[in-house]
Formats: C-alpha cells, structure tokens, sequence
C-alpha cells in the first residue's frame, strides 16, 4: 500500500508536540510491514536540519494556485531517520515557513491552509496516487474537502483519506476568505451547517468539520476519547457533528517508540535492566538520587514528568507532592509551563522546598533527566483534567514504573487498576481514581504507597504486570491498516 502522510509536524526534525511522534512513529511501522510511505511537512526555516540526510530538492517550479494568481513553490526532500520526507518550500512575500517558530501566528489558517493546498497540488503535479493520504489535527484538514471538491476532478479521484483529531482544543475556524484563497469558492455552499459552517460563529468556516464531513475516516488517539468527544464538553462543540457520522469514526491508541524507550539499551541511563532483571532499576534510582542529591532512605520515590498546564491538573500535582512528603516518600518534578505564572508559581515552590531532602523540582526540560526518572521512580502520577492519549503513562509501564493515574481518555485504556481492574490480576498494571480532587488522588496514592511498604513482592508483581504490556507502535499500526484496507474498497 502507497501512504501519504500531510503533517505539520513531525519528529525530530519539526517537533512540538507529541503530534510529532505519531507521524513519525506510524509512518516507520508501516513501512516496516513492508508498505511505502512518504511525509508531506512545511520547510520551516527553524527545524532541526541536521535530523535531514541527502536534503536535495525534488520538484523545482510548484506553481500552487492561491487567490487570484499563484504561489512558486520549490519542494525539498531527504530521509528523516530513514523516513521519507518531501518540504514545501513557499516563495512568498507572505514569508508563510520562515518565521524563526512553527506556530503562533495572527495568519495560521492561511498558512496552514497554503501547506494543505500545495501537498495536494505537489501530489497531482509529481503523479503521486497514494491508496491513502493520512491528515492530521486541524492544520491539514482542509485536505479531505479540497480533495473531494477540487483534486477529484483533476485525476485524484481514487485516494481516500484517514483524518486523525489529535486535540479537539484546536479546530482552525475562519473566514470565508480562506475559501477564495484555496479555490474552493462558494461561501453560501460551504457554510452550510452540514459542510464546514462552524456551529458557533455563523460568518466561519471549520476547519475540523470539514474534516469530519469529508474524510473516507476519522480517528482520533483513545478509544475512550473517541466517546468522550462525542458525550461530553470534551468534543468543543464537534460532538454533534461527530455523532451524525460516526459510522465512519473511531479511536486509535497511539504508540511509543520502543527503540527510543527501552531500559535494555536505553544510553540515557546508568544501569540497563529488563523484567527478568530488575536490580538495574533499583540502581537506576540510587544514581537518580545522586543526581538530584535526594537523601538515600528506603522509602518510595514517586514522580511527575509532563508539561505544567491546566490540562494537567495542575492542583493535583502540587497536591500529590505534598501528600509524598506527608507520607515518608520522596517527590521528583520534571516539567514546564506554556504560561509564565505557572512557571513563576512552580519556581516559588522549588524554593520553598529547596532546603528538603526528599524532594527536587526542575523547571525546565532535560531529555536525559526524563530518561533517569522514568527509569529510577518507583511510582508517577497522571492526574490530568482530560488526556487524549497520554505518553507518559505508557513510557512508564515500559521502564516498571508504576502509574497513578485520572480515570480519563487513553490513561483509561491503559491502566487497569491493583485493587478494582475487572481483568485478571496478571493484567493489572497501576492504580486508577476518577475525581479531580484531593481526596480521588488521595485514595490511590494511599493504596500505591501502602502495596509498596506493606507488600514489597506484591508490588514487584505490580512492576512485572506493566513491563509485560506492549504499548509500541506494533498493535496501532494493525489498526490503521485495517482502516485503511476498508476505505480503500469503499
């Protein structure tokens, strides 16, 4: 099977987000099941180029349609980690790609709608026919209506699109200016309630409607999540929509990347270890401790390593600090916020505790510190408002750590918990609560900490459970083909 896959971003070379990764990971378990895949991504002036080998251009003169004249386009290629990735590069007074940043800009929609039009026109010039063309998240969801609509008429009528929303947050509503821009036109056809009209804001188009109205399938990254966007608030005003087509809609658990994440080679870390040899990681934490100048007790090293935002459930994480230290375990914090105030807020409390031997906060990220805390925590809590997916949680399962997490999105779909799990025990793998409150985290940090004093060999059960789960990009990457195999004959 030819795959085409049109992203913002993808890792390492354009990475934000864990976007990124899922780009990258899926695309390298397909091709390692033997199907082609090709990238299509912006050629920002800011990404990591030294991720790029035989960077060369491919196409010279893309003249991409845009208004009433058309934009010259160069496109780029080069393999990223083996990948194969094209870049459109955009001659433009409009600069669109060379910014210094990827996002956070007053004209995203039409940068982003520019991409989404010009990996469309680069595949109907350079006679690209993928069997699939797999969008991501609201920068290129123009791509399924723009297909349907325009590209279909041209000689790409046989390509059927995969549309994954990884954040609903983020929908990329506009003007009807977008629609003369992209060719599209028919502002009165496209508004319509059951095309792009945004459901909110009568003179906007959506670009994540469109999506879900055009796509041959939508997924989004849990199956949990694919219920809670269409039975609670956490759709942002998609759920209706959703609903009225959600024979073409499910949810697909992203992977981790298990050449990356692996305690056997991982090179971040002090001691390698597997689940048939778990003294490494008792090791791991004493040289966690070194480096973090904890005091070397035997108690519980409990952990937080993720971004410091609301959606994260900022007063449980404080709280979950203190409850260690309140309860003769250590805390380690590794994090940092999109919002000065929150950062400003975790900086006071660093200091604060800054004279406690049992506990260190960095501000900050540190890629090998992430690494040495995944593999000498005992435990991690999770204890987010909403969560899609999650990575953390997996990650920690891969190196024995042991996850507290909110009963929420995919931390749902991989947690099962000690006590209360209807699976059987060999399956339970962490400890589970549903409020978003003191006392919800309370009751499972009580019972995660009481196993580990208490139970020691029951514990080490615990750790043995999680290890056993395979959370790669293996399982993921079936179901996307099974997508893909029932859109491709419809």
């Amino acid at each position: 099977m030819f795959v085409v896959m049109i992203a913002s971003e993808c890792a390492p070379v354009a990475k934000v987000g864990g976007l990124a990764d899922v780009v990258f990971g899926l695309s390298r378990e397909l091709e390692i099941r033997g199907h082609v895949v090709e990238i299509i991504l912006p050629k920002y002036d800011c990404m990591s180029y030294d991720h790029i080998w035989g960077f060369q251009v491919s196409y010279q003169d893309l003249w991409v349609p845009w208004y009433n004249g058309a934009i010259h386009c160069t496109v780029w290629f080069g393999f990223v980690h083996g990948r194969k990735c094209f870049f459109i590069d955009a001659h433009s007074a409009d600069n669109f790609f060379n910014r210094g940043t990827y996002y956070g800009f007053p004209d995203e929609n039409r940068r982003m709608a520019f991409f989404t039009k010009a990996a469309l026109e680069f595949m109907l010039k350079a006679g690209k026919r993928p069997d699939i063309i797999h969008t991501h998240d609201w920068q290129t969801a123009l791509a399924p209506v723009l297909l349907f609509e325009i590209y279909k008429f041209q000689g790409m009528e046989n390509q059927r699109v995969c549309h994954t929303i990884h954040n609903f947050r983020h929908q990329g509503v506009a003007g009807a200016d977008i629609l003369w821009g992209t060719g599209l036109g028919r502002p009165e056809y496209y508004f319509s309630k059951d095309r792009l009209g945004d459901d909110f804001n009568p003179s906007a188009i959506n670009f994540t409607k469109g999506a879900v109205v055009y796509s041959n399938f939508i997924t989004t990254v849990s199956p949990q999540h694919a219920w809670e966007v269409r039975h609670t608030d956490q759709g942002y005003g998609l759920g209706h929509i959703l609903h009225m087509h959600q024979q073409k809609f499910g949810g697909v658990l992203n992977g981790i990347d298990y050449e990356m994440w692996n305690p056997e080679t991982d090179a971040h870390i002090h001691h390698h270890y597997s689940v048939d040899s778990l003294d490494g990681k008792y090791r791991n934490k004493e040289a966690l401790r070194d480096r973090l100048l904890l005091r070397k007790d035997y108690k519980p090293l409990i952990a937080y390593v993720g971004r410091l935002d609301t959606q994260k459930g900022l007063h449980l994480i404080r709280h979950a600090l203190f409850y260690s230290l309140w309860n003769d375990a250590q805390f380690v914090l590794l994090g940092s916020g999109p919002e000065l105030g929150i950062n400003d807020y975790f900086w006071q409390l660093k200091h604060y505790l800054n004279e406690t031997p049992d506990c260190h906060l960095e501000i900050g990220f540190d890629e090998k510190l992430a690494h040495m805390i995944y593999a000498g925590a005992d435990m991690i809590v999770v204890p987010s408002m909403f969560e899609p997916c999650g990575l953390t949680q997996m990650i920690a399962l891969r190196y024995g750590t042991v996850p507290i997490v909110r009963a929420v999105g995919g931390l749902v779909d991989t947690v099962f918990d000690w006590d209360y799990s209807s699976k059987p025990l060999s399956e339970h793998n962490g400890y589970v609560f549903y409020q978003a409150d003191y006392q919800g985290l309370e009751s499972a940090m009580r019972r995660a900490i009481g196993l580990w004093n208490l139970y020691p060999e029951e514990f080490r059960r615990l750790i043995v459970n999680g290890m056993h789960y395979d959370y790669s990009w293996n399982h993921p990457g079936q179901n996307y083909l099974n997508i893909y195999e029932h859109i491709r004959h419809k």
